[in-house]
Parts: C-alpha cells; structure tokens; sequence
C-alpha cells in the first residue's frame, strides 16, 4: 500500500502518522518526507505492508493532519495515459516499446495526432491512434481532443514531441496532469527552435527538461531535467540528433517518477522522492 500526504507543516506529524499506522497493524516498509520551510510545507511518501479499510485509514489521518491535507491512500498502480504526438517518433517508440514490454508502469490508451505520420506505428504495437488536425479550419480540434481524452479516462497526458501551443482551456481541463517534454535545460532557451537558439549562443552544454504543462508556455513545474556536453565541432543538426535522446531519456525518466507517484506539484515547484 501507498500513502502520499501533502500539507501544512506541524510538530509531530511524523509521530502522529506513525501512531496511526500501527494502530492499524501496518508496517512501514519505505518513508520518505521533505519539509518546505520557506513555505512550511510537508510531503510525504509511505510504503507499508498490511492490509486495513482505505477509507477509515483516509478518515484518521484526516484528524490529526492540518486543515486542508491531501491524502492519497493506495492510489492506482497502473495508470492510463494519452499520448500526443505530431511527427517525431524518437519519444512515442520509445514509450510504445515500454508499454509492449510492461515496463512503463502504465497502459497507453491511446495515441492522438495532429499529423498521421505515427499512426503506423502505432498500429505496430496495437495502440489506438486518433488524427485530430488543425489544417481543416472548421471544427475545433483542442475540442476534439479534449472529448477523445475524457473517453479514455487517463490519469495523465503526455505531450511526446506535440508541437502545439495549447490554450488555457485545454490545461485547465487536465490541470497537473499533463507532462511536456522540451528540448533545452529549461528556464534557458524555452519556445521553439531552442537548438538553433543554443548553436548561435555557442552553449557547451545541452539539455532536455520533462515538466507539467501550465498556462505559461514552458515555465510550468520542472520533474526532470539532463543535460550532455557539446562543443564548437557540433552543427546545429548535430544538437538536435543528440538532443533526441536525452529527451527521450529525460521523459522516460519523468514518467517513471509520476507514475510511480514520486512527484508533488506545489505552486510552481515539484518535491521528487527518485528512491
């Protein structure tokens, strides 16, 4: 069984929640916990063996944490996920050879794509793949897509090289669950072209950061980031070819820590337990 707890900071949380689960004949088996102090916010990821009803042990903890706490008991294991593509496969292969082999640590559900370059190899693998475009100009694609996603009912939405800005609306209706992957060591070089923008700042590093999309474009909540060095010999072309695959490195990476419910959003910043 999991527990995640995020809340406002108090002495004796720790004791307190131990108390709990022992009344409860659980055992910790994994406790993770990380105070914000600038904030005086707590967080919390347990592991323990045993077996007790979810909704009393949701209740107890309830009253003994602060006001406002958000507890997760045993959330889902296996989660669902859309991915979303526009015409690079390194990021959606890469997830797709994960899933064929159930090491993703979630089921892909679905693929949309606004191009159908990647519907065959989706067809490969036996995934869904769905073409919403943008080129017709008469319907409202980021309503099609936004109604296909709530058909799949996912836990988390994964922009796999989907190269649309999308609005406010669209995040709104997945709000921190949504995970980008961008490809620069963000805050440098956010926007598009950003490895023409690191070859004519003659940059000796380069880099791929996975974070949760929010209404500003590239600033939302950083899970992952790496970075690998370059030098003056590398094109512009060189950058981005080995800059394909630490982003697919980077949101292998950032997916394994979400799904496996390692990652807490708070205001603009994630607390990430790796181990």
């Amino acid at each position: 069984m999991i527990i995640i707890i995020q809340c406002k900071d108090q002495i004796g949380l720790v004791a307190d929640i131990s108390q709990i689960l022992s009344a409860a004949k659980l055992n910790i088996v994994s406790m993770r916990e990380h105070v914000d102090k600038a904030e005086s916010m707590f967080f919390m990821r347990l592991e323990v063996d045993g077996h007790s009803d979810e909704d009393l042990l949701t209740e107890a903890m309830c009253k003994i944490l602060p006001a406002g706490a958000l507890i997760h008991v045993n959330p889902v294991a296996e989660k669902r996920i859309v991915v979303m593509v526009t015409k690079e496969y390194h990021c959606l292969a890469d997830i797709l050879v994960r899933n064929n082999f159930g090491t993703l640590g979630a089921t892909v559900v679905g693929v949309i794509g606004n191009h159908d370059i990647l519907k065959k190899i989706c067809e490969r693998f036996d995934v869904p793949f769905s073409l919403i475009s943008y080129a017709d100009g008469v319907n409202d694609p980021e309503e099609e897509m936004i109604d296909q996603i709530n058909a799949y009912s996912p836990d988390y939405v994964i922009l796999a090289k989907f190269m649309r800005i999308l609005s406010p609306r669209f995040v709104a209706s997945f709000a921190d669950r949504i995970i980008n992957i961008h490809h620069s060591f963000l805050p440098a070089f956010a926007g598009a072209n950003p490895y023409k923008q690191a070859f004519e700042r003659g940059v000796k590093l380069i880099g791929a950061t996975a974070h949760f999309v929010t209404n500003d474009l590239d600033e939302g909540p950083i899970i992952a980031q790496q970075i690998i060095p370059v030098n003056h010999s590398f094109t512009a072309k060189d950058m981005v070819r080995s800059g394909k695959e630490i982003e697919t490195a980077v949101l292998a990476k950032a997916m394994r820590l979400v799904l496996s419910d390692r990652v807490f959003v708070y205001k603009n910043k994630t607390v990430v337990f790796e181990n």
